[in-house]
């Protein structure tokens, strides 16, 4: 099994690949509705993939024990019209189908998911949202035909109004430089920060990634340039973040995003998977900060960073010993998870789960000081695993069996 959409998030890139190309990473289905026991108000939200193709929401209230069968207790989903690029809020979805330019919110009723308002957003695909109120949503995001515009647009989602829009200062592509794309997003009281960088198309079915992050700091609301941070000890700052998550803040308000230089996203190996840092109060990146993950006991790349507290992370690693290059990337297990030491600045340990697959998900959420993470897995298959930060223990917890065969990603659905 190929991941549906690997590239559908590096959107600017998608479209300069051959038919030939996508087919490594995309796959299409049909599905027909099935009746769902599956109720409203939940805790958690689940998107999975099923063997078939098929694709899923599943909601719950416990991660912690159990077996749940998503052709049986999950609403079927329409896979070309809904992807795992989803935003989850308040027991509610918003997803952005490019195709009819224009996003959507929805609920689950019953065994179907059901459109509650849209808004149209045209020429926009999404790189990043960010919420800036309990129900205002920042998206930040590029035109569709070059990706080579930075743009914006602010969503009051309660009745899905628009409340403004428009274009990011920030240069475009030039030269060589052919497509950009925009990592992360933070707004600090009336600084609003994008991470970006930009991308070469090397040939029909290939592209790398300049050797340089860029930080754009505009003034909040009217997205005036301020300035522009560069820093070049890697690239590929932050990613989509439907997808998957890169950046957080913790309890003290500094900020810290991982760059993703490796062949699945930046495709600049040669360059250090990192982690960044932007302390609390300032207004430029912290230059005597960094986390070399590639040069650490990791020695590989990785895509994905997730905040457990306590000045604890944990990243989502590749093995580039068990797969043969990107067509595999997704279908073969070789994700190990590690926990970080951020305020040593240093990978501490590996996690003893199993080898996990799946190139991009969103697979963990911290509740109650405890760690949920999602890992699909050949051997013992797909599980909720929890990790206790303070004890250092770990346990499989929800099982998803059944006709699953990825669990894309888990979800606070209510508070």
């Amino acid at each position: 099994m190929q991941e549906k959409t690997i590239y559908k998030s590096v959107k600017k890139v998608i479209l300069l690949l051959t038919s030939a190309t996508l087919s490594l990473f995309l796959y299409s289905c049909s599905q027909q509705p099935e009746t769902s026991n599956m109720l409203a108000g939940k805790n958690y939200s689940m998107y999975i993939l099923g063997k078939d193709g098929k694709e899923y929401i599943v909601e719950t209230n416990s991660l912690d024990s159990g077996k749940i069968l998503p052709e049986q207790q999950g609403a079927m989903l329409d896979a070309k019209a809904m992807d795992r690029d989803i935003i989850v809020k308040d027991g509610s979805y918003y997803h952005l189908n490019r195709k009819k330019a224009k996003l959507s919110k929805y609920n689950v009723q019953k065994d179907s998911l059901h459109t509650v308002a849209s808004i149209p957003l045209k020429d926009f695909s999404i790189e990043n949202y960010l919420w800036v109120g309990k129900d205002s949503l920042l998206l930040t995001g590029l035109d569709i035909k070059g990706f080579k515009q930075a743009k914006y647009v602010l969503i009051e989602t309660g009745k899905m109004d628009l409340l403004s829009s428009g274009s990011l200062a920030i240069p475009q592509p030039s030269g060589k430089l052919t497509s950009m794309s925009i990592g992360f997003v933070e707004l600090r009281k009336n600084h609003f920060f994008v991470g970006y960088t930009y991308h070469q198309q090397l040939s029909s079915s290939n592209y790398t990634t300049s050797d340089t992050t860029y930080i754009a700091e505009l003034g909040y609301p009217q997205m005036n340039l301020l300035k522009i941070d560069k820093d070049t000890r890697s690239t590929y700052p932050g990613g989509i973040n439907t997808v998957q998550s890169y950046s957080f803040n913790d309890e003290h308000n500094n900020y810290y995003f991982m760059s993703c230089p490796g062949i699945a996203l930046g495709n600049r190996p040669d360059l250090p998977s990192g982690i960044f840092r932007i302390k609390a109060g300032d207004e430029s990146l912290d230059k005597d900060y960094f986390i070399n993950i590639s040069s650490s006991l990791i020695n590989n790349h990785a895509y994905g960073m997730w905040y457990i507290g306590n000045n604890k992370a944990i990243i989502r690693s590749e093995r580039k010993d068990l797969f043969k290059g990107l067509g595999d990337h997704y279908s073969t297990a070789h994700f190990e998870f590690y926990l970080i030491d951020l305020a040593a600045a240093r990978v501490i340990k590996k996690l003893n789960l199993p080898l996990d697959k799946g190139t991009r998900r969103e697979c963990i959420i911290v509740k109650d000081n405890m760690a949920y993470i999602a890992v699909n897995s050949s051997t013992q298959g797909n599980f909720i695993w929890i990790y206790n930060p303070k004890t250092d223990d770990l346990k499989k917890g929800l099982e998803l069996a059944g006709n699953t065969d990825f669990i894309m990603r888990i979800d606070k659905l209510n508070p």
